[in-house]
């Protein structure tokens, strides 16, 4: 009679955990990046909001001046400088775990819409 075997061996059992951990080794960076670039995205969707915000004080009062500093994220610390009669520029410094992200500052002015950091990045 033939004894049949109902079990997987050591081997198997090793061979498969080796190929999860390879798997996992790959998705985790992968799916770390996606997550920071995503946050990035909410930074720039934020900046682009405080330019308009920025854009409706000097349309009603004929000067950004007096546009309160925009607040901050999770992720990000939005501020606001060189606020002119006819200029400003906005900033959106990484904070806590964003800190990893290579663009580093995001920044926004009012020269047509101008935004600088590397061109990946925006």
């Amino acid at each position: 009679m033939k004894n049949i075997q109902k079990a997987f061996t050591l081997v198997e059992l090793m061979v498969t955990v080796a190929i999860i951990g390879i798997l996992a080794g790959i998705a985790y960076p992968s799916y770390l990046d996606s997550v920071v670039k995503s946050r990035r995205t909410d930074a720039k969707a934020g900046l682009v909001k405080f330019a308009a915000m920025m854009v409706r004080q000097q349309t009603e009062a004929g000067t950004y001046v007096g546009y309160s500093t925009p607040s901050a994220s999770d992720y990000y610390t939005f501020s606001a400088s060189n606020v002119t009669k006819t200029t400003f520029t906005l900033s959106a410094a990484p904070k806590s775990v964003q800190t990893s992200d290579a663009c580093g500052t995001l920044t926004h002015s009012d020269i047509q819409g101008h935004a600088s950091g590397a061109s990946h990045c925006w």
